[in-house]
């Protein structure tokens, strides 16, 4: 695949916009196939969104990167992420996007979060090594997410990257996810709740669920600790 790929879902003339953007692998080369489990693992949110935002206007697109990988210095997907976000900039000039994503996803979402038309960023899972920037995400509302039993992203780690956001943008939050693994199915449904609820909520959609409002709105460090 020579460029990502993208997915759309939801209105052909949105209003607002939600990138979603999967999972991967440190080091890898190989083409992200869309029968790959990390592609597929968000489909169903991007359908839920979707159907959520319908009414509103609100356009889904899934994106699927070249390389499975983030290849070091390359960062690969973040290159596409951000390819994806200037096509969406040429087509929907305006619109404001809120990025979801899952894993390397979220680690993706998180670095690309300072672009002009982002204004809220979900990371589910995410990968957020020691030292990755947070200075970019100044405006944006944020909201990670971590299961208490993800064994292959560590949570204390992204506790201690929303330690460092929330001293960026106060509008940071973070969720602990009781009895949850990397994969996300043993609570799916809270999982998509969630998910829904911020980006419906930043998009001005729906009030903000109360208790991810009260996350926002808690100073340092409360509201990164929230157990669901």
């Amino acid at each position: 695949m020579s460029r990502p790929a993208l997915r759309a879902f939801g209105s052909a003339d949105p209003t607002a916009i939600v990138l979603v953007l999967h999972g991967g692998q440190e080091t890898s080369t190989e083409p992200a196939h869309r029968l790959r489990p990390a592609y597929l693992r968000m489909l169903p949110f991007a359908h839920d969104l979707a159907r959520a935002g319908r009414r509103a206007g609100i356009g889904v697109f899934a994106l699927r990167y070249r390389f499975r990988g983030w290849n070091g210095d390359a960062m690969d997907p973040v290159a596409d992420a951000r390819a994806a976000l200037d096509r969406i900039r040429r087509h929907h000039p305006g619109v404001p996007v809120v990025l979801v994503g899952h894993s390397m996803g979220g680690r993706v979402a998180l670095r690309v979060g300072g672009e002009p038309e982002v204004v809220g960023v979900c990371a589910l899972a995410p990968w957020t090594p020691s030292g990755d920037p947070v200075a970019h995400l100044a405006g944006r509302a944020v909201l990670i997410a971590h299961g208490t039993r993800d064994t292959v992203t560590e949570p204390r780690l992204s506790h201690a990257y929303a330690l460092r956001a929330k001293d960026v943008t106060d509008r940071t939050c973070r969720f602990e996810i009781r009895d949850e693994t990397h994969a996300m199915l043993r609570r799916e449904r809270e999982w998509r709740s969630l998910v829904r609820s911020f980006t419906l909520g930043v998009l001005d959609v729906t009030e903000m669920d109360h208790v991810i409002a009260s996350a926002l709105a808690k100073p340092s460090p409360g509201g990164l600790r929230v157990v669901l």
